[in-house]
């Protein structure tokens, strides 16, 4: 469609297709949405000095983590019951990943399962993982992400509990018919607020990474990191990678915007592991800005779920595609030949 030419216009697209409800449980942030606003304002105050005379002709986009070529520095955050939005749900998905290939991290709360997700997928398919108070749970999911062959987990550390939302809570949402959390022992949940207080391990602490390690070998992440100290304790918990994150707004709505975090937790972590950021990404002027902060890589939630909304498959590429497209054309204008390594933020002397 030629209509679609930002992912703002995938967004509006998506609101006219989506019932009120849905679109509400995947536009909405906690509280006020103050955080939920303060990801976007905090890109759209940001800069990045053009260098020229680089001799860049085509920038390349292609990056390592942990061990992954990845043909963009982005990947596909994890979001819920992709079924919600069209009745592939992350099959959808993950073929709309395939093309570039993208990387997508699946969440828990999939309405697909793990091994269906796998077998369409074409590039890094990773886990993002809740910690239940019944460890068994636990257990449970990563065994099937295991067994689905996926390449690391993303433990989420910044939701003892879903927090309120008010958008859902005017709604009285509830989830659809039909869509499940296929993937957990306990799949029938109606409201995955209500599910949350039941079932996650409200009181986490560092052990928990200790005990997942004693599970499984898969690499590990946290996800829903903010504070620099946090982000040193991690790394000497000897954590895999760090992604700062305030849940897309949707946790805590006195949160920082994620951008303004990332800088401090990029010079505490000094790249011992890789720094991923989510939140607020709309465009991919905004992935070279966040890489000229010191991220190795973005997650891209919702407007994954817009382009889903669209098209299915089709949207989910078409969203992709975009984004890749706008960061080359980013990185060629502000003369940057690759992704790493960033350039010295600091000003160049005048040649003697």
């Amino acid at each position: 469609m030629t209509s679609l030419l930002t992912l703002h216009d995938y967004a509006a697209e998506a609101s006219r297709r989506l019932s009120p409800p849905v679109w509400d449980f995947i536009e909405g942030g906690q509280g006020d949405e103050r955080s939920l606003r303060a990801n976007r304002e905090a890109f759209e105050r940001a800069t990045v000095v053009p260098r020229v005379l680089t001799g860049t002709a085509e920038p390349e986009t292609g990056t390592r983590i942990l061990g992954a070529d990845w043909a963009v520095p982005f990947a596909i955050a994890p979001t819920a019951f992709h079924a919600m939005v069209h009745p592939d749900g992350e099959r959808a998905t993950a073929r709309g990943a395939a093309a570039l290939p993208v990387p997508y991290v699946v969440s828990t709360m999939a309405s697909v399962p793990f091994a269906d997700i796998a077998a369409v997928a074409g590039g890094p398919l990773w886990l993002q993982l809740y910690a239940f108070a019944d460890r068994g749970v636990t257990r449970h999911v990563i065994g099937q992400a295991e067994a689905a062959g996926m390449g690391a987990l993303m433990l989420t550390v910044d939701a003892p509990r879903l927090a309120r939302r008010l958008r859902d809570l005017r709604r009285d949402f509830r989830l659809p018919p039909g869509i499940r959390a296929v993937n957990l022992p306990d799949a029938d949940l109606v409201s995955p607020g209500e599910h949350s207080r039941r079932a996650f391990a409200p009181a986490l602490d560092w052990g928990e990474l200790a005990w997942l390690r004693s599970v499984t070998e898969l690499p590990l992440l946290v996800k829903g990191v903010a504070a620099a100290e946090d982000a040193a304790l991690a790394v000497a918990h000897g954590v895999d990678g760090i992604v700062v994150s305030n849940h897309g707004g949707r946790q805590f709505s006195a949160a920082p915007a994620t951008l303004d975090l990332l800088p401090a937790v990029v010079d505490r972590v000094a790249g011992a592991v890789p720094v991923l950021l989510d939140g607020g990404i709309r465009g991919g002027s905004d992935v070279l800005v966040a890489l000229d902060r010191g991220a190795d890589a973005v997650l891209v939630g919702r407007p994954v779920l817009h382009g889903l909304a669209v098209g299915g498959a089709g949207g989910v590429r078409g969203v992709l595609d975009l984004l890749a497209e706008e960061l080359s054309e980013a990185m060629l204008m502000a003369g940057r030949p690759r992704v790493r390594p960033a350039p010295a933020r600091s000003p160049v002397p005048s040649p003697a």
